[in-house]
């Protein structure tokens, strides 16, 4: 099993990509700290862990709130006696979030708080854990749109990941030689709530859809699969990568540089 003995802490666990993780990393070993506002699916989380025979808890927590990133990494130290692995990877999407002008100011400064504010408060506390256990691997998500922007306008979304991706960089580089490693999961468009909502009519779909080589949506069970790597001893040389599972979308329309 790739995760054999390890503690994972993911937050966004109550569904979508955080859940599958979450799944997925307790199949693979790994003791979880599924964390979510959602407290009904984070626990139906936790639950399918332990209904399959593997080790988890819930922690309701805010990502945008510094208490509450603080106790859920205390929680998972105390419960599971380490931390191994911090996926950051809780986020929102709003559906008023638009173009510069039709945003508004608190559509920007929330997005802002979970997407990106949510990550630094993640390392802040989930860093020191990784510390004490020797080190580890933080995998944080962020989006094809940090690379290419959407065709579709969501703006404070668009920012937030670019942020994500800035965040990643620079942690991959100081905490380098203290054997954690830092990588952003870049998925690209997706069949998940969070999108599907956004993304409310089939004319809005068709405008993703297109530009997708491979063109359909991904799935939420295939960017897990794309986090446990990252997680993973698989990717024990790579820190700092923006690691792209995007259907090819990313290639068809970025210029090398």
């Amino acid at each position: 099993m790739k995760l054999e003995n390890k503690v994972a802490l993911i937050t966004g666990a109550a569904a979508g990509i955080g859940r599958e993780s979450a799944v997925l990393f307790a199949a693979e070993g790994a003791c979880v700290a599924a964390v979510d506002l959602d407290e009904a699916g984070g626990r139906q989380t936790a639950a399918t862990i332990e209904q399959n025979g593997g080790k988890a808890i819930f922690v309701r927590a805010d990502v945008s709130q510094s208490a509450d990133c603080r106790r859920m990494v205390e929680t998972a130290e105390t419960t599971f006696g380490k931390l191994d692995i911090l996926f950051n990877n809780a986020g929102i999407m709003l559906s008023a979030d638009d173009d510069a002008v039709a945003t508004e100011e608190d559509v920007w400064e929330k997005t802002m708080a979970v997407n990106a504010k949510g990550v630094y408060l993640g390392c802040k506390y989930g860093i020191p854990a990784l510390r004490r256990a020797g080190g580890g691997a933080i995998v944080n998500t962020a989006s094809f749109v940090a690379m290419l922007g959407a065709a579709t306008p969501q703006i404070a979304y668009t920012a937030s990941k670019g942020a994500v991706l800035a965040l990643t960089r620079e942690l991959a580089v100081i905490h380098a030689r203290e054997n954690i490693r830092v990588n952003a999961l870049c998925p690209g468009p997706l069949r998940t709530e969070l999108l599907m909502k956004f993304l409310n009519t089939e004319e809005k779909k068709q405008r993703r859809l297109v530009h997708i080589p491979l063109g359909r949506f991904g799935e939420s069970a295939e960017m897990a699969k794309a986090a446990l790597f990252l997680a993973s001893d698989d990717s024990s040389y790579m820190t700092g990568a923006t690691f792209l599972a995007d259907g090819g979308i990313t290639s068809a329309y970025v210029t090398p540089m």
